[in-house]
């Protein structure tokens, strides 16, 4: 036995989705119900756990056996289940391979629904199975239903488990045709540990936020139903009417994104502007992750399974699950403190005497609720400019990677170059340091007046010409990543076409296999673009007729599977971020190497609950070595000692 595909089905009162697999089988009724396995590719058994039946001598010790990989789509929930079932301890997952985070390699979804239907297969997975789940998986109105109670519903539910098993091992059938960077399976690994260690929630603080939040809301409704005389004033279409009734303006839309435009508008009511103010504050739905908090934090106190590896299409980059830590709110308070302190009293009135916004308060003290245990402290330490370093360092933009190695300000340098006079952070022309600094940031994948509206331009009181003008500029002084898009979308168009692989800069290799727009990046590891074509815009006014590049792929909007059109910026963006990641997984790979205990890292940065010993200059050492295939990239990495987690 060199293999066994696995899928199971389980049991408990717990919420999967909102608590997590580690607190699921925390709950005291958890079990699992069905288990189907095919040993190396051969005929799918299921074992009944649910009516008594057990599995084969020869199966329990193959989960134990380091020989025999074992495989699921989702490993993570198998591994996890099956640890707990047996009362083990978590099961090494350096023994697993997970088809879900192999399909996502090759750009297919983490479903294993939409990734049989993407792949065509014949037989795809049961549309019952979400029923059945239902009524078996999940307590209704409190009540289990058991195999006796629906002894025909349960016989499918076999079946269903069953096929799971056959539609998996055709995808990883299929899948493997990819061959994964050996370092990436390492990194594998290692992101199942950095989610099975987790971090520590300090419970006191999110229980008095999350009932801050909800009671402070409540004072704020019926100020708002006081003010108003509104029935709901949650809602749009009414307070559009209040605002009508009192300022004779209406307001097509009430959205975040248009509340300061109204807010404008109607600025001599001071009714008005007060209830748009509530609805403001009363919107603020960041502080829910007080609850989300609560909802996952396991017996041990601490929240697992944080991070979805391999979770962002394309790039490769982690996808935050639960909590969601990839879109903290920053914090700005002074006195971070003090504010902490306050909350932990639990005293809502004596913190509202003290800050005249508390949801606003309360949303910046999110990043502190995870904590380090006792006697220990964390570690927190990022790239510094990190896109910016990579996208010069792949298009060879020397100017800007001396900037970097000479230790100088990127905006700053940048404005220089694009206005043509020296720029200084609090020294002549200091003024130009932001649009440098909007430029980097908006600029680098082929994106235009658009893009640097979308990074805020309007907002600091730039006109669209004076965009324009930056973005000419910004090109005019960047021209080897300007030349850069062109290129990576010359070599994807002929490999394409004619399936001729291209090496172009620092070793990226274009190439088209198995339907499949691949890129090979500097690291090793494949980017892929599934069913990628060549397809025509047409009466396009600027360029006429046109040849475009079109693959598919999740619309990260509509959350389906559709045709996506890209173009070099977006290639060079995927690459530069893809290649960002990598980066960043050596930086966790030598972190763990080294004992430091990660316990969650949020794009450039990782998070590490050190040991007594374990300094701040451990964890900077690890990001100032050179990484083999980027040995003249300069990278720099700086980092902050707290008890608390914080954006520095």
């Amino acid at each position: 036995m060199r293999e066994i595909g696995i899928d199971i089905e389980t049991y408990s009162s717990n919420d999967l989705k909102s608590c997590g697999v580690y607190k699921y089988v925390e709950a005291d009724d958890f079990t699992i119900l069905l288990f189907s396995y095919s040993v190396d590719g051969g005929a799918v058994q299921c074992v009944d756990f649910a009516q008594g039946e057990t599995l084969p001598a020869e199966i329990l010790a193959a989960l134990r056996d380091p020989a025999v990989i074992k495989t699921a789509f989702n490993a993570a929930f198998e591994r996890i289940c099956i640890s707990r079932y047996y009362g083990w301890p978590l099961m090494d997952p350096a023994q697993w391979r997970c088809t879900m985070v192999r399909a996502a390699r090759m750009g297919l979804p983490l479903s294993l629904e939409q990734c049989g239907e993407v792949l065509r297969l014949e037989d795809g997975k049961m549309k019952e199975g979400k029923t059945l789940i239902r009524y078996f998986s999940t307590p209704t109105k409190g009540k289990r239903h058991l195999p006796a109670d629906a002894p025909d519903r349960w016989e499918t539910y076999k079946q269903y488990n069953i096929r799971d098993v056959e539609v998996e091992q055709q995808v990883l059938a299929k899948v493997r045709r990819l061959e994964p960077a050996e370092f990436d399976e390492q990194l594998y690994v290692v992101d199942q540990l950095i989610n099975d260690r987790g971090v520590l929630l300090d419970r006191q603080l999110a229980e008095n936020a999350a009932r801050f939040d909800e009671d402070y809301k409540a004072q704020l409704l019926d100020e708002a139903k006081a003010l108003t005389g509104m029935e709901n004033p949650n809602s749009t279409t009414q307070l559009k009417e209040y605002i009508r009734k009192v300022t004779g303006v209406s307001v097509a839309t009430l959205n975040k994104k248009n509340l300061d435009e109204v807010e404008s508008l109607v600025k001599h009511s001071s009714k008005a502007r007060r209830a748009l103010e509530l609805r403001r504050e009363m919107g603020k739905t960041s502080n829910k992750k007080y609850a989300a908090m609560l909802e996952c934090v396991c017996a041990d106190g601490r929240i697992h399974g944080l991070l979805q590896f391999c979770g962002a299409a394309r790039t490769g980059r982690w996808a935050g699950r639960l909590v969601q830590v990839q879109n903290l709110p920053q914090n700005h308070l002074r006195d971070l403190d003090y504010a902490r302190s306050l909350v932990k009293l639990g005293d809502l009135d004596d913190f509202q005497q003290n800050y005249a916004n508390p949801t606003q308060v309360l949303s910046e003290l999110i990043r502190t609720a995870f904590i380090a245990k006792p006697g220990c402290t964390l570690h927190v330490c990022d790239f510094s400019a990190i896109e910016a370093r990579v996208i010069a360092w792949l298009a060879g933009e020397q100017w800007v990677l001396d900037v970097f190695r000479g230790g100088g300000d990127i905006y700053c340098a940048t404005a220089s170059q694009m206005f043509g006079v020296p720029v200084q952070k609090h020294g002549p022309n200091a003024e130009l340091r932001q649009k440098g600094k909007i430029a980097v940031l908006a600029l680098g994948y082929g994106g235009g007046v658009a893009a640097l509206e979308a990074m805020g331009g309007s907002r600091m009181g730039l006109t669209q010409q004076e965009e324009k003008d930056i973005m000419q500029r910004w090109r005019q002084a960047n021209p080897h990543i300007v030349r850069f898009w062109g290129i990576i979308e010359a070599a994807a168009v002929r490999a394409i076409k004619t399936g001729e692989a291209t090496t172009i800069h620092r070793g990226i290799v274009v190439a088209y296999r198995w339907g499949m727009l691949l890129i090979t990046l500097p690291s090793g590891r494949t980017i892929c673009y599934p069913r990628a074509e060549i397809g025509i815009e047409r009466n396009d006014g600027w360029r006429g007729d046109h040849e475009i590049i079109e693959y598919e792929g999740m619309n990260q909007v509509t959350k389906k599977w559709e045709r996506i059109r890209t173009y070099g910026g977006k290639l060079t963006e995927n690459v530069v971020q893809a290649i960002a990641r990598d980066i960043l997984g050596h930086i966790i790979l030598r972190a763990h190497d080294s004992g430091l205990n990660i316990v969650f890292h949020i794009h450039d940065e990782i998070v590490v609950e050190a040991e007594p010993g374990q300094t701040l200059q451990d964890v900077e050492s690890i990001f100032s070595k050179p990484i083999n295939w980027c040995r003249d990239l300069p990278l720099k990495g700086a980092g902050y000692t707290t008890p608390y987690y914080l954006k520095d």
